[in-house]
């Protein structure tokens, strides 16, 4: 069964303002996001992406029929809130002081690679949903073992994000390379098998979504540890390289 989001809090709404047919058009200009709103915006599309990963794995256990369409949904959720943070964190960064406006800027981080993630999902699923034939036992076993070691990344990403815990980034960045290892040893397996040609193709297109979405979990992971410590993990990582 596909799983329910949980609830979300309510948005207060904008107070209706009448205008007069001579009023300013700027006077009907919505007015700009807080940043706590942004913030909210983007917790709510941590935990979209998380419930997407879900479904994939209930698609992926149960073809349910259900799960597909509440990816789909998904990722059309992101989307929107992807639209509204690009729109409002303009204005609303300009209104704020440093901790603030550091907060505004990994939410844009944040939203680009959820969004991101929400349409690996829904690409992933859409390989396998027309499919006739049956995923072999061992393809359904590998590609069930990464959707849920993405779930498990996501609820950190998620739970990091409310209340910064450099703990579960790492644990974020522990777990990446068990999804690429799984995805390697599918590749490995399929690429070995000469007799069986283009006929899985969509198995190893689905299993290069998935391991995509851990690189994006990844750098959500990184972005927590600079939100938490100040610094930016991503240039620290390049200055090692370099050296």
């Amino acid at each position: 069964m596909a799983k329910k989001r949980a609830s979300r809090p309510k948005q207060s709404k904008t107070p209706a303002v009448s205008l007069s047919a001579e009023a300013s058009p700027a006077a009907s200009t919505p007015q700009p996001a807080s940043s706590d709103e942004l913030l909210a915006l983007v917790l709510k599309a941590c935990l979209i992406a998380r419930d997407s990963v879900f479904n994939v794995r209930d698609f992926l256990t149960n073809g349910s029929r259900m799960a597909f369409l509440a990816i789909k949904d998904c990722e059309k959720e992101l989307d929107q809130i992807e639209r509204k943070v690009d729109e409002r964190l303009p204005g609303a960064i300009t209104r704020v002081g440093q901790v603030k406006a550091r907060q505004l800027l990994a939410c844009l981080k944040f939203i680009t690679d959820l969004e991101r993630i929400g349409d690996l999902a829904y690409s992933a699923v859409m390989q396998l949903h027309a499919r006739r034939e049956k995923l072999s036992t061992t393809d359904s076993r590998q590609l069930i073992e990464m959707s849920s070691l993405l779930c498990e990344m996501l609820e950190q990403v998620h739970l990091g994000f409310q209340e910064p815990d450099v703990q579960g980034a790492r644990k974020i960045l522990r777990v990446d390379p068990e999804v690429d290892r799984v995805c390697h040893a599918l590749f490995q397996r399929h690429l070995a098998d000469t007799t069986a040609g283009a006929q899985n193709f969509d198995i190893l297109l689905m299993a290069q979504a998935l391991e995509r979405i851990g690189d994006h979990a990844k750098n959500l992971a990184e972005e927590l540890i600079g939100l938490a410590e100040g610094r930016s993990l991503r240039h620290t990582a390049k200055k090692l390289n370099y050296a």
